[in-house]
Parts: C-alpha cells; sequence; structure tokens
C-alpha cells in the first residue's frame, strides 16, 4: 500500500468522522428507545446519512482526481517549455556562433582585398613611373624640345571646380548610376513561402547590421566633434596667451582676421584723435614759414652772445 493510499484513507475516515459528529442526531428520552417506530426511523436515517457520506467522498474523489490531472499536465508542460528553452539557447548559440565566424571571414576578405588593392595601386604607380623615366630617357634621347603643348581647358580644373561645373542632368545621372550600384534589386521571381521567409529573414539581419552601422558612426562622430571642440578650445587659449605675452587684448588673435599694426604704445594717456590726413601730414615736412615770437628773439639773443663766449675762449687758448 503506496503513501497516497494510506492518505486517502486516513483523510476518508477524518471526513466520515466530522460528518457523523456534525449530522449526530438527537438523544430521545431513554423511554422511546424500545419503540419500533424509532429504531426505524434511527435506521432510516443512518442509511441516508451514510448514502449522503459516500456522495461526499465520491465527489472529493473525482476533484481530488481533477486537481492531479491539472497538476500532471502542468508539470508536462513546464517540461515541455525546458526543453524548447533549451533548443532555443543552444539555436541561439549556434546563430551567434554563426554570425562570429561570418564575421570574422569578412573581415579577413576585407584585409585581404584592401592588401591586393594596395598592391595593385602600387604596381600602377611602379608602371607609371617607369613609363615617365622612358619617356625621360627617350626625351634626352632626342634632344630638347622648346614646343609647349596646349593643356585642355578642363584638364586646368580641380575636381571640385569641375564637380561645380557640372549641370542638375548629369549630377541626376551620376547619382541614379550610384544607386544602382548601391540598391540591389531583388531577384524574388518564382519564390515559395519558404524562400520568401528565408529572404526576409535575411533582409531584417541586413536592416540590424546597418543600423547598427549607423548607431556606431554616430556615436564615432560625436565622439570626434567633441575631440574637435576640445582641440579648438586649447587653441584658442594658446591664442590668448601668446596675445597676452605680446601685450595685446587676449581676443585678438582669436578672430578671424590678424590684430591691427599699433603705431603707438597702448599706455599713453592722451588718445591719439588726429584724422588720417593730419597724421598724414607729419611725414610730409613743414613747406610754411612761421613769424618770430618774442621767446624765439630772446633765445637768438642768448644764443648768439654764448657763441660770441665760446668763440673768444677758443681763440685764447689757441
Amino acid at each position: 500500500m503506496s503513501d497516497d493510499e494510506e492518505y486517502t484513507s486516513s483523510e476518508e475516515e477524518e471526513v466520515v468522522e466530522e460528518t457523523r459528529e456534525e449530522t449526530k442526531p438527537p438523544q430521545t428520552p431513554a423511554e422511546g428507545e424500545g419503540d419500533p417506530e424509532f429504531i426505524k426511523r434511527q435506521d432510516q436515517k443512518r442509511s441516508d446519512l451514510d448514502e449522503q457520506l459516500k456522495e461526499y467522498i465520491s465527489e472529493w474523489r473525482k476533484q481530488r482526481s481533477k486537481e492531479e490531472d491539472e497538476l500532471k499536465k502542468l508539470k508536462e508542460k513546464q517540461a515541455k517549455r525546458k526543453i524548447s528553452r533549451a533548443e532555443e539557447e543552444q539555436k541561439m548559440a549556434q546563430r551567434k556562433k554563426e554570425e562570429e565566424e561570418r564575421r570574422v571571414r569578412e573581415a579577413e576578405e576585407k584585409k585581404q582585398r584592401e592588401i591586393e588593392e594596395k598592391r595593385m595601386r602600387l604596381e600602377e604607380a611602379e608602371k607609371k613611373r617607369q613609363a615617365m623615366l622612358q619617356a625621360m630617357k627617350d626625351k634626352d634621347k632626342k634632344g630638347p624640345n622648346f614646343t609647349i603643348a596646349k593643356k585642355d581647358a578642363g584638364l586646368g580644373l580641380s575636381s571640385a571646380a569641375m564637380e561645380r561645373n557640372k549641370t542638375k542632368e548629369q549630377l541626376e545621372e551620376e547619382k541614379k548610376i550610384s544607386l544602382s550600384f548601391r540598391i540591389k534589386p531583388l531577384a524574388i521571381e518564382g519564390f515559395g513561402e519558404s524562400k520568401l521567409r528565408e529572404k526576409a529573414q535575411e533582409l531584417w539581419e541586413l536592416i540590424v547590421k546597418l543600423e547598427t552601422e549607423k548607431y556606431d558612426l554616430e556615436e564615432r562622430q560625436k565622439r570626434q566633434d567633441y575631440d574637435l571642440k576640445e582641440l579648438k578650445e586649447r587653441q584658442k587659449q594658446q591664442l590668448r596667451h601668446k596675445a597676452l605675452k605680446k601685450g595685446l587684448d587676449p581676443e585678438a588673435l582669436t578672430g578671424k582676421y590678424p590684430p591691427k599694426i599699433q603705431v603707438a604704445s597702448k599706455y599713453e594717456r592722451r588718445v591719439d584723435t588726429r584724422s588720417y590726413d593730419d597724421k598724414k601730414k607729419l611725414f610730409e615736412g613743414v613747406s610754411i614759414q612761421l613769424p618770430f615770437t618774442r621767446l624765439d628773439l630772446g633765445f637768438l639773443w642768448v644764443f648768439s652772445c654764448f657763441y660770441h663766449v665760446y668763440s673768444q675762449c677758443v681763440s685764447q687758448y689757441q
């Protein structure tokens, strides 16, 4: 006999005892115990009580079996979910592994392509150099050539100037050609449902990849903008220190144009309010004979006396 069966039988006995205690009939007086009608009624009550107890027990067993079935289904569902989760994790790990291998393979292929392109560029440059050397040798053999070759009108322009000189139709045509190389058409003719699903999944993965690269580039641009701002601020600080060392205004070297040349010291008390014409006349010389003032005449008399005394002293010593 198992533990569940023992537990069930003990529970049934407890239920029967509780029900009997609750439905226990009231005791009649002792003088009615020998009455056959009374005994018959008591037997009928006991039989009704037993039937009611049997119904309760059967109902309880049905409810218990139902709960056990539900619990069993829940356990089975949980086990299935656990298995499916393990399978999904395994598939995800496999997908990540394949994605990592594909990324490593693409990086290696890209590296090989870059090496091959670099090698081809070097070979092309070497061929051009050899051709140039050969042309120079042939030119030296032929002798000097004094003719000047005329250049085409378009060759003298830079790439930016040529780009600006293009018409709107040419730009639209170049745009269409560029988009035709970048945007590849979807070859989905005759695809079934499974292939369409695979194609949709492939396009979704491509969109996720492009969005990831876009986010990385945006973050890189933000970081570079911050670095540029920091470098500009450092440059401004250096220019401010340089201007202060030269005795200029701190913002003199940080503007768009160089600072003005000072023709006078900035520490002068009196600000020069003369116009440009007045300053220009200083370098032309005085052409007007000014009259002698009284002070000038006195200065000339003192100077003549001093010169006369000085000449006499010199003649005596000689």
